[in-house]
């Protein structure tokens, strides 16, 4: 009979063979899938209209140009830095199921204002305000992702609702257009706000801690908690965590890898208009293909571990391996430089950049996986917070770096050799200050 256990018999997680284990916390994971896909969704808009945004008032735009459209961006990351000096410590302190709701809220209502601005500076405020709410979705996420999924399966989970990023941006790419042409820009800037609201209510309702959760088996419980426990104490002081190496092992490579996804997120839809010539709907198809393979990638570099496990490697080597494959595939999207503005070179630019939003998903699902690998769960939502400040700030620098050169040169190539060649400098810090991931003992 199903949930019944088979006596005396164990299995090498600790539970009784024969233990039905249900599915409840891969609901949880869905949950988190969809808010983060309504979060990349809110980002992708401003990429979308960005031609339009750079035309004159008098031609329905704002005047923005590539130097103040680097400038709007870096401060969204900016202020996205500053939310997350409080966010990850937010949902340590009222936990996930209030601190989420509350996240979500504030960045949806940031998101849904943009449709009032009429100025590149009212845009970089509403920007700013964006940044601050959008600032608690990781590591909010990653806390969940902690309380809900064993060791050995958070990479994958974490694959899957990072997969929520390339979703939002799919979205937005066949939304946007839809909108603009139909009601005008201001009107694209409204469509997430019924998700959003849909989304709180549904969390509202459905999400529990594990041992609360009324639709929560034994069998499945046991297998969320079958990893030694953990020593619990109150959160761990941000000048102690500063000055312990593994933090660093996850800050650095988040501020040197983190700019990069940000680079394409809000720099492709012009890098192909300016190469190739491409309208807002002839982005549709090239932005479709590198956004599913980074899709394909997120979960299938979640899952490599995993693979690399069953080969005999240790949880630690394999997700060391894991990354370090990721950052290889990265480096050929330097060729990107040499291609011609014609339709091969459009679709082999597609290809490349295919391949390297894939890898850095894939390296960013394991990255992220590191800070609960590496750190208790009392600690978690502030070491994601940590990392993602200095990815945030990293954001900054760079996206005042592409606004810069794009301004005076009109060139991309020092920015493809910068994405093609990070991640593997990143790999070799994590190396160095973690060796094989080892455990912060001093904050357990």
């Amino acid at each position: 009979m199903d949930g019944i256990k088979a006596p005396c018999a164990q299995a090498e997680n600790g539970l009784s063979i024969g233990t039905k284990i249900g599915n409840v916390r891969w609901t949880i994971c869905a949950m988190l899938f969809i808010a983060t896909t309504i979060n990349y969704m809110d980002r992708q808009v401003l990429a979308l209209l960005k031609p339009t945004l750079m035309q004159t008032v008098a031609h329905g735009g704002i005047g923005m140009t590539e130097e103040s459209y680097g400038t709007v961006v870096a401060f969204f990351t900016l202020f996205y830095a500053i939310g997350l000096l409080f966010a990850g410590r937010f949902v340590d302190k009222v936990g996930t199921r209030i601190g989420y709701m509350v996240i979500m809220a504030l960045w949806s209502l940031s998101a849904m204002g943009h449709s009032l601005v009429n100025s590149v500076l009212q845009l970089g405020i509403a920007r700013s305000c964006l940044g601050i709410g959008e600032s608690g979705n990781f590591p909010a996420a990653n806390k969940t992702n902690a309380e809900w999924f064993p060791q050995k399966e958070r990479s994958l989970s974490f694959g899957i609702f990072n997969c929520g990023a390339n979703v939002g941006v799919i979205l937005a790419t066949l939304i946007v257009p839809f909108v603009k042409n139909r009601f005008g820009w201001h009107a694209a800037f409204l469509v997430t706000g019924f998700f959003s609201a849909s989304w709180i209510v549904l969390w509202f309702i459905r999400y529990h801690k594990p041992a609360e959760h009324p639709a929560l088996s034994a069998g499945e419980l046991a297998y969320i908690n079958q990893d030694p426990p953990e020593k619990r104490g109150p959160s761990t002081p941000w000048l102690k965590l500063l000055g312990i190496r593994q933090t660093w092992a996850y800050a650095i490579p988040k501020f040197l890898t983190d700019p990069i996804w940000w680079f394409y997120l809000y720099w492709l839809p012009g890098y192909f208009t300016d190469k190739f010539n491409l309208s807002l709907v002839g982005l549709g198809m090239p932005i479709l293909i590198v956004y599913n393979a980074s899709a394909v990638g997120s979960i299938y570099g979640g899952y490599l571990p995993a693979s690399f496990i069953r080969m005999g490697l240790t949880p630690q080597r394999a997700r060391l391996t894991a990354m370090l494959v990721c950052a290889s595939l990265v480096v050929p999207v330097f060729l990107i430089n040499y291609l011609h503005a014609d339709n091969f070179g459009k679709w082999a630019a597609v290809g490349l950049l295919s391949l390297a939003a894939a890898a850095h998903q894939g390296w960013s699902a394991n990255l992220f996986t590191t800070a609960s690998d590496m750190f208790p769960r009392s600690a978690v939502g502030s070491v994601t917070s940590v990392g993602s400040l200095t990815g945030a700030l990293g954001g900054f620098l760079f996206a005042k770096l592409a606004g810069h050169v794009l301004q005076i040169s009109g060139s991309y190539s020092i920015l493809f050799i910068i994405a093609a060649s990070v991640y593997l400098i990143s790999m070799l810090i994590t190396v160095a200050l973690a060796p094989g991931l080892k455990k912060a003992e001093s904050v357990i």
